[in-house]
């Protein structure tokens, strides 16, 4: 039997952790999910056409609630299979790849077949940047740390391994700072959540010393607003916003130092950002709900309730 790749590892901790909230709440956030699939089978983004991206994250909100019904993943087939030849990007790459395992795992239509391995893999090498890591654009001069832990998850669904992992352990020194957490580009000074959440997740599928992340917990565990709950994108972020709580509270989870966050604080945030329609907002000073933000915030309510289980 094969290892779990991180996204699955990943789901299985959300699902567990949204089994145990209010069924009322899960029940009325689905329904957005639900509710947000266009008739051509994709997701809206929030500028009202489908988009591959948002399809993947309304997926994936509907698996950890296990309502992925098979309908719904054969009317997604239909839109992801648009676009298997034009992924534009690693972003694109990973959410065709995850789409389709999705909708197929939950019995619908094949998507991609396996002789799309080595064309992905050639992609990401495109995207292989001088310092290391893997760039945001195809030739990139400069690696980013959330791209590099994307071209990870790429290689993980497509059961390779990610090409010299001692450069990218390399290249994540250069992008630690004082603080112990990791800037997203090397012109960066200060450290944020979410690169360091990046940084994390890829130390540990690469088997790095724990030295790299050594104070990334501090670092983390700082940007938690005293006043909104929630945390920041980083120290000069004037308001905490969704993405930011989820990959902080995961990450501290992951480092064993859940303790350090104010879990009801948190939760009161989370839950300050759902709607009427179930959709959750990116934060207080937004005001539109999306499914990206919703899985975020269900992702958010999930973790809380297995540091509290």
């Amino acid at each position: 039997m094969s290892e779990l790749t991180y996204l699955e590892r990943l789901h299985l901790r959300l699902a567990a952790g949204v089994a145990s909230l209010p069924a009322e709440c899960v029940a009325v956030t689905t329904k957005f999910f639900v509710t947000s699939q266009r008739p051509d089978g994709g997701f809206a983004g929030r500028e009202g056409e489908s988009d591959l991206y948002y399809t993947a994250f309304a997926l994936r909100g509907l698996a950890i609630a296990g309502a992925l019904q098979r309908d719904v993943c054969e009317r997604a087939a239909v839109f992801v299979r648009q676009h298997v030849s034009q992924p534009a990007n690693i972003i694109d790459l990973v959410s065709l790849l995850y789409a389709g395992r999705l909708i197929e795992a939950a019995g619908g239509p094949a998507v991609l077949d396996g002789q799309q391995a080595n064309a992905v893999a050639a992609m990401l090498a495109a995207h292989r940047s001088p310092d290391g890591g893997y760039a945001k654009k195809a030739g990139g001069a400069m690696g980013s740390t959330y791209h590099t832990f994307l071209a990870a998850l790429v290689c993980g669904m497509i059961q390779q391994s990610l090409p010299e992992p001692d450069r990218i352990i390399g290249f994540l020194e250069n992008r630690r700072r004082d603080d112990g957490g990791f800037a997203e580009l090397p012109v960066m000074k200060r450290s944020g959540a979410n690169p360091t959440a990046a940084a994390v997740a890829l130390a540990g599928m690469l088997g790095a010393d724990a030295e790299l992340t050594r104070g990334a917990a501090d670092a983390l565990a700082a940007l938690q607003s005293p006043v909104e709950g929630g945390f920041h994108a980083n120290r000069s972020a004037p308001a905490a916003d969704l993405l930011s709580t989820f990959t902080a509270l995961l990450t501290l989870e992951e480092l064993g130092a859940a303790d350090r966050v104010n879990r009801e604080a948190a939760r009161r945030f989370v839950e300050s950002l759902v709607t009427p329609s179930g959709g959750f907002r990116a934060g207080t000073w937004d005001d539109q709900a999306d499914v990206e933000y919703t899985f975020y915030g269900l992702g958010s309510l999930a973790l809380l309730a297995g540091m509290t289980a």
